[in-house]
């Protein structure tokens, strides 16, 4: 009697449209490289036995997805070429592989092949041929055991992680986040502007710019890894200076990417600049809404050309001046040039920055950025000394510039009355308070005293009419 072989009788049972997908199947069955060909990558994952299948002869359907290809655990894919699943030896039959297991490290549940890498936070690791993990030793931006040390120390503010620094290197952070030169010493020598306090005047123990001028004092901006805090330092204390000396009839978000564009005398964009030559562009040649001129944002490419600039002005007479272009923004008509008067320093004495701050407006200051600032939640800011007694590369820091809006005092639970000013950052509202941070008054913490200009809105008459 003819015998029917198990594969056509399977053949034959199976509805039509199966088993013409069954045939084409088996072609390309017979053909296929055989995974162990390519390496099975992952010796201890369980198929077979996951599936709890183990199919007699051949059953095309008795098939597992396998890495973007199909594995089997039907008898018959031991035969020509194997493509048996990973553990059809060792569950279906009982012995083992018939080849080494490939070589690898395993990470997360997973097994990568040598040289196969993935990420931890700012560090990349690599499977060596020894099967182990290496992995780069950079301190990163975001560092969990520094945040730790913060929290559990008595310093007065909260670390947490800023989920646009994870996967930066601390290296990083200072030259792509930061970007304030520190002033050349002639400018460091400007003359302060001394404010005469009235014998018997008091200051409040707590002010708020925002408070005194509602809708005039502007929310922080991003500068994103665009080391250009020297623009939007400058165009923050600009627009909220413009706004307060023009009564409120001008409040322009005044734009940190014309400065970064087209401020180059000596300037380098994205790269740092200086608050002299900002201030000095301000009052020369004057600068546009961010509306009509919008940041741009610069990733990290520094081999990428800065983009060029779009927007200059000319001189109308008595020193106002005009745009010569349309907004870089064609949904924006309005490129109304907003410029200021010559920029002044202040004394260093916190009560001097205090009554000009309270009379005129915000003002710019020049700080210098710790590794621990990049993780600061909210609080009162100092530096803490808990990364002394680690290695020289983990402690680093740059020059910043923020807008100083306020100032007050606090007392901790442990009875201490830590004196603070209040401050803007260009790290957007997701870091800190809302962007903002408070941080340690009358010490000169981080040098935040040690350089503060202020300036004024250059506002004529016809600016106090009605738009």
């Amino acid at each position: 009697m003819w015998q029917c072989p198990l594969g056509l009788l399977l053949l034959l049972s199976l509805p039509g449209h199966v088993a013409l997908g069954a045939q084409q199947g088996r072609g390309r069955r017979e053909l296929a490289p055989g995974l162990h060909l390519r390496g099975i990558r992952d010796a201890g994952g369980r198929y077979c036995q996951e599936q709890d299948l183990c199919c007699r002869g051949r059953a095309d359907d008795c098939a597992l997805p396998y890495l973007g290809a199909i594995c089997y655990c039907d008898l018959f894919c031991n035969r020509t070429v194997s493509d048996c699943c990973p553990d059809f030896w060792d569950f279906c039959l009982g012995v083992p592989p018939p080849f080494p297991p490939i070589q690898g490290c395993m990470h997360g549940g997973r097994i990568y092949p040598v040289l196969g890498t993935y990420w931890d936070n700012c560090n990349r690791c690599t499977c060596q041929e020894n099967r182990q993990w290496q992995c780069d030793q950079e301190p990163c931006l975001v560092d969990p055991d520094m945040i730790k040390a913060i929290n559990q120390g008595n310093y007065g503010w909260q670390a947490g992680n800023h989920s646009a620094f994870w996967g930066m290197t601390l290296d990083e952070g200072i030259r792509y986040r930061l970007g304030t030169m520190r002033p050349s010493s002639s400018v460091m020598n400007m003359h302060e502007i001394y404010t005469v306090l009235n014998p018997g005047e008091v200051l409040p123990t707590a002010f708020e710019a925002s408070e005194k001028w509602p809708n005039l004092i502007h929310e922080p901006l991003d500068q994103g890894n665009c080391a250009g805090s020297w623009a939007f330092s400058t165009a923050a204390v600009a627009s909220d200076r413009v706004s307060i000396h023009s009564l409120g009839h001008m409040t322009p978000v005044l734009s940190p990417q014309n400065l970064l564009s087209c401020d180059t005398h000596q300037q380098q964009g994205c790269r740092g600049g200086r608050l002299d030559g900002a201030w000095w562009f301000l009052r020369r040649r004057g600068v546009v809404s961010d509306h009509c001129y919008p940041f741009s944002g610069r990733e990290r490419d520094e081999a990428g050309p800065a983009p060029p600039c779009m927007m200059h002005s000319r001189a109308m007479g008595r020193g106002k001046r005009q745009a010569t272009a349309h907004c870089p923004n064609s949904h924006v008509n309005n490129n109304d040039i907003y410029q200021v008067t010559p920029v002044y320093r202040l004394g260093s004495n916190d009560k001097e920055v205090m009554k000009e701050l309270m009379e005129n407006g915000p003002v710019q200051a020049l700080m210098e950025v710790h590794e621990d600032f990049f993780l600061y939640k909210g609080g009162i800011y100092s530096h803490t000394p808990v990364s002394l007694g680690r290695p020289e590369r983990y402690r680093r820091h740059g020059t910043h510039s923020v807008k100083i809006t306020g100032w007050g005092e606090e007392t901790l639970p442990d009875g201490r009355t830590l004196k603070y000013w209040t401050a803007a950052n260009s790290w957007g509202p997701a870091w800190g308070e809302r962007g903002h941070f408070r941080i340690v008054r009358g010490v000169n913490e981080c040098d935040i005293e040690s350089f503060v200009l202020g300036v004024w809105g250059r506002v004529g008459m016809e600016d106090m009419g009605h738009h």
